[in-house]
Formats: C-alpha cells, sequence, structure tokens
C-alpha cells in the first residue's frame, strides 16, 4: 500500500507536464498557423506602402523646380528587403511600381512631376539608388532610376 502512494505524485507530476506540452503545443501551432503569418503579411504591406510613397517623394523632389536644363543627381535609402525578401520598385506609365514575390506586398503609386519631364524610366532593387535627373537633347528633362552599383553618369 505505502509504495503505490509513492508513485502517486511522480505520475502527477509528469500528467502536469504533459498537459503543459499539449498546451504548448497548442497555442504554438495556432499561432504559427494563422496569426504570426498575418501579421507579417500586414506589415509587409505596411512597409511596401511607405517604401513605395517615400520613392515617389524623393522622385519629385530630385526635379527642380524651374527650368529646362538641369543635372540633378539624388540618392534615395530605401529598405533593403519587405517580409525578408528582395523587391524591385520601377518606373511604368508616369507611376512607380512595387513588385514583389508576396502578393500582399505590392502596388504602384503616380508621380506628380511637371510637364516639361518628358519620361521616367529605369528601376531600383531594395535598397533604394540614384535619381538623375538629365536634360533631353529635344528640350524638357528625363527622370532615370539606377541602383547604386550601375555607372550614374558618364558626363
Amino acid at each position: 500500500m505505502t509504495a503505490s502512494r509513492a508513485v502517486t505524485p511522480a505520475v502527477g507530476k509528469a500528467l502536469e507536464a504533459g498537459i503543459v506540452v499539449l498546451f504548448v503545443a497548442t497555442v504554438t501551432t495556432a499561432l504559427y498557423g494563422g496569426v504570426v503569418p498575418d501579421a507579417r503579411n500586414a506589415a509587409g504591406g505596411e512597409v511596401g506602402e511607405r517604401a513605395l510613397e517615400q520613392a515617389a517623394a524623393e522622385v519629385e523632389a530630385a526635379v527642380p523646380a524651374s527650368g529646362r536644363d538641369a543635372s540633378v543627381e539624388r540618392r534615395v535609402s530605401l529598405p533593403g528587403s519587405i517580409r525578408d525578401h528582395g523587391y524591385e520598385i520601377r518606373a511604368a506609365n508616369g507611376s512607380l511600381v512595387l513588385d514583389h514575390d508576396h502578393p500582399s506586398v505590392g502596388g504602384s503609386t503616380p508621380l506628380v512631376l511637371p510637364e516639361r519631364v518628358r519620361t521616367v524610366t529605369g528601376s531600383w532593387d531594395g535598397g533604394g539608388g540614384v535619381v538623375r535627373v538629365e536634360s533631353h537633347p529635344e528640350g524638357g528633362l528625363v527622370v532615370v532610376l539606377a541602383d547604386e552599383a550601375r555607372e550614374v553618369s558618364g558626363r
């Protein structure tokens, strides 16, 4: 009779430990199965929107307020990655477009530029690059987005 009483506390503690492990496993599965990925998607989308808006503001600020001839070069700093993956910001049809592997990150924003800007071309990989504003041979300005690693200008 006394031998079975000595085993009871050990069995009770083992059952308590098993219940705690089961609870932690259930909570961890629930968090990483739904809550954490949703939060990462939302945070990635917000960071992408902010990076895109900052890029558009930098491009717009690089264009001089007046004058037909200009040579401006402005460095742009952006996040190196969004949601642990690289991304690209490219010029397309008077807008900047953010391309990313994850569907929750991306979008486009229109550029508000003076009429004397003829075209906006180029792209940046994550991390930013250089905005170059140059005179067009036929008048007006051209805005070029280039990565810092590339040759910026030969002029």
